[in-house]
């Protein structure tokens, strides 16, 4: 299959195509990209790079499959709905949920759950992730802000990415974090030795398709080799706090990916995403949710202080 490009787009190859082949991951485009699967021709040259700007007269040639045309079904799936009006939905999701589901996970997520329960959901992100504006991981509880409409989904994407949508997580990690407060800034990029896995580096360290990741911390009650920390988000990479918390060497409780001791039960970190503030896409008010942490969460923390 080949794509003529007839205009200046000023648009990166992989979000492009990740906007033709929402049911596709930007990762696995990028991937597909640098395996030669999808070249662009510029002039008889051949350009393999996801990040270029395509230009008119460009041609995409896609040599792998077109995603198959499935999407998600209406479940029940527990979950409360905090907050919702006719633009926006705010959602606490349980732990042990996938926020939305993909070729090994059709069933069960957030999203099968959301078209069961909020009539409308925005389309942009395709029809595996209808509504979704971010995500937090699996084993990670918490706020969710859903776009019932395509107006409101580019108003909050923008505030996301323009950092204005403020996130904040409490977490319980092993040992006394020393300063009490403070900021992690790291490059962050995938795990060399496991691609599931991301890991922080210093930022002088030259690391290739690594990010920038800063994450503001303040420690809310310290226990007998335990601390209870706020995470403050000001870059939204995948498993940035996780990674951040390793990093300092006070990896999160149950986080056993990243070094967390399995304790007091759990199956998974715990993390749990429980503020969100940002500004309503048509009112321009500005919103703010707080959740209380899950009751198994609050349970530990009770033992610890005895």
């Amino acid at each position: 299959m080949q794509i003529k490009i007839n205009e200046n787009k000023n648009q990166r190859l992989d979000i492009f195509l990740n906007e033709m082949y929402p049911d596709y991951s930007r990762a696995f485009i990028q991937n597909k990209i640098r395996n030669k699967e999808i070249t662009l021709f510029r002039n008889l040259k051949q350009i393999n790079k996801p990040g270029e700007l395509i230009k008119s007269g460009d041609i995409i040639d896609i040599n792998f499959e077109e995603p198959k045309k499935i999407s998600a079904k209406s479940e029940q799936v527990e979950f409360e709905i905090v907050y919702q009006d006719s633009d926006i939905a705010v959602i606490n999701k349980p732990q042990g949920v996938v926020v939305h589901p993909c070729s090994t996970c059709l069933s069960g997520t957030l999203v099968n759950g959301l078209l069961n329960k909020i009539k409308d959901l925005s389309g942009i992100n395709g029809a595996l992730r209808p509504g979704i504006v971010h995500r937090i991981d699996k084993n990670t509880c918490g706020l969710l802000i859903i776009a019932k409409n395509d107006f409101a989904h580019i108003n909050l994407a923008k505030q996301i990415s323009e950092k204005t949508c403020a996130r904040k997580y409490l977490a319980l990690v092993q040992g006394t974090i020393k300063p009490d407060i403070g900021i992690v800034e790291t490059k962050l990029a995938r795990d060399k030795k496991d691609r599931k896995k991301m890991k922080a580096y210093d930022m002088n360290e030259n690391i290739a398709n690594a990010k920038i990741a800063i994450t503001e911390y303040k420690t809310i009650e310290f226990f007998k080799d335990f601390s209870l920390v706020e995470f403050s988000l000001k870059t939204g990479r995948t498993h940035q706090i996780r990674a951040h918390a390793k990093f300092l060497n006070h990896p999160i409780v149950g986080d056993e990916t990243y070094g967390g001791l399995k304790k007091f039960g759990l199956i998974g970190q715990f993390l749990c995403a429980y503020q969100i503030k940002f500004i309503h896409p048509r009112t321009k008010k500005e919103m703010k949710f707080q959740i209380e942490l899950p009751e198994k969460f609050l349970k530990i923390l009770q033992n610890l202080k005895k």
